[in-house]
């Protein structure tokens, strides 16, 4: 057998450089946050820039643990976090799997059942992706305030239950399943929620994941919302509480970084073990139909 070489031309070694660059310049501030966390406040502010932690380390360079992890452990009390944590993982649960299947649903209708006006109503729904949030704040605001909502938790979960994008996603996806496995099922006497259910969702199992995996991501790291519609402590999110660390005059970084690790590792986690179908997700955005 013959040995297997990979020849570098000039361009290939200037894409890997490229490459490893861009990759340095994306794990760096990662790296940062880190190191800040376990920091003093006075070595956030040391000139010039001190990226080991002093308190991590002892004399003959072995590891300590007797004040490394002060700032999340004020964090964890100043912040009330496992409240922020908590309100934030339910707020997600709930947008997520509601987004999910309704935006299946709408997907469903728009891409398999041909009624009246149907590409006018989607063109229709098309439009609001070109409309910013920042836009539709203040009604929004002023709609939920007259329900009574605002610092509730149906402000901040019923609002994103449907989404535009979420069934522009999913129809992309139906669109490409074959129209004879619809027809035979109809000839079999299968209404459409029971080809719906039975036939595409099962076919759609990376399309709702991809989708799921968005939401989280989104719904985790919202911040503008959240900050207008809960400004009571007992409703607020993780990103909400991370923004009050931001003092008017002074601003502790050991504690708002260490405050950002907690936000940050189970979305980094959540990535390393759907990142298979995170990455089919954006190459399914990409499906004509």
């Amino acid at each position: 057998m013959e040995s297997f070489k990979v020849k570098y031309n000039a361009g290939t070694i200037a894409v890997l450089l490229l490459l490893i660059l861009g990759s340095v310049v994306m794990i760096v501030p990662f790296i940062w946050m880190f190191m800040t966390a376990f920091k003093t406040f006075q070595e956030t502010m040391a000139i010039p820039i001190q990226w080991i932690p002093h308190d991590l380390f002892v004399d003959n360079g072995s590891l300590t643990f007797d004040r490394a992890f002060e700032n999340f452990a004020d964090v964890l009390v100043r912040l009330n976090f496992t409240r922020y944590y908590a309100n934030t993982i339910f707020v997600t649960a709930v947008v997520t799997i509601v987004q999910v299947i309704l935006c299946s649903m709408a997907a469903y209708g728009f891409a398999r059942i041909d009624f009246p006006g149907r590409n006018i109503i989607f063109i229709g729904l098309l439009s609001v992706l070109m409309i910013p949030l920042q836009m539709t704040l203040i009604p929004s605001f002023l709609l939920l305030s007259s329900f009574g909502w605002i610092n509730t938790f149906y402000a901040l979960t019923i609002p994103h239950f449907f989404s535009v994008f979420g069934t522009f996603f999913l129809r992309q996806f139906f669109l490409t399943l074959p129209r004879e496995l619809e027809e035979a099922a109809i000839i079999d006497g299968a209404s459409h929620p029971r080809i719906y259910a039975q036939i595409c969702l099962p076919l759609c199992k990376a399309a709702l994941s991809a989708l799921a995996i968005f939401t989280v991501l989104w719904v985790w790291n919202d911040l503008m919302w959240p900050l207008v519609m809960a400004s009571r402590e007992s409703f607020r999110l993780l990103s909400v509480g991370i923004a009050t660390l931001l003092g008017q005059y002074v601003t502790r970084n050991n504690w708002l970084m260490a405050a950002s690790v907690l936000a940050t590792t189970p979305m980094i986690i959540v990535f390393i073990i759907f990142q298979k179908q995170f990455v089919s997700g954006i190459a399914i955005t990409g499906i004509k139909g």
